[in-house]
């Protein structure tokens, strides 16, 4: 004897997800990708509404780069958090453009990627630098006096 819940789980296919992740500086963004209609969406909102708007167009970078037929299958989740602005936002690009795909097409979205902008697929390792003493920051020394 099955009962009726085993019965649905075992009738319904698993549904494939990958989550990847993205990083610049100190913000992190998390994307879940899974199968759905296309709908990208950055902390509950849309992405189009990504505020500040003149980076609004970073933010889309790999879907107008792949083509948006890439992405009218999949619903992605992107969670952000830390860092400023800018650095969310290219953390957020550096996240979703990421999927499952068969290994023959993976090869040829990281040549086209490659091709536009290595920061969408390798993160910067660039870094604020600590300050020292004798001085007010990491490279200016406070200035020197004979008398």
């Amino acid at each position: 004897f099955v009962s009726s819940k085993e019965e649905i789980t075992a009738t319904m296919p698993a549904s494939q997800s990958v989550q990847v992740f993205g990083k610049k500086k100190t913000a992190t963004a998390c994307a879940f990708a899974k199968q759905g209609r296309g709908l990208i969406k950055v902390n509950g909102q849309p992405i189009e509404l990504i505020e500040p708007e003149p980076l609004r167009l970073k933010a889309f970078e790999p879907v107008l780069v792949l083509g948006q037929e890439k992405f009218a299958n999949l619903d992605i989740r992107i969670r952000v958090k830390g860092g400023g602005m800018t650095a969310q936002i290219y953390a957020i690009r550096a996240a979703y453009h990421a999927k499952y795909v068969d290994e023959s097409s993976k090869n040829e979205l990281r040549k086209t990627l490659m091709a536009y902008d290595r920061n969408l697929l390798v993160s910067d390792p660039r870094r604020c630098e600590p300050k020292k003493y004798g001085g007010r920051s990491a490279r200016s020394r406070f200035q020197k006096s004979y008398r």
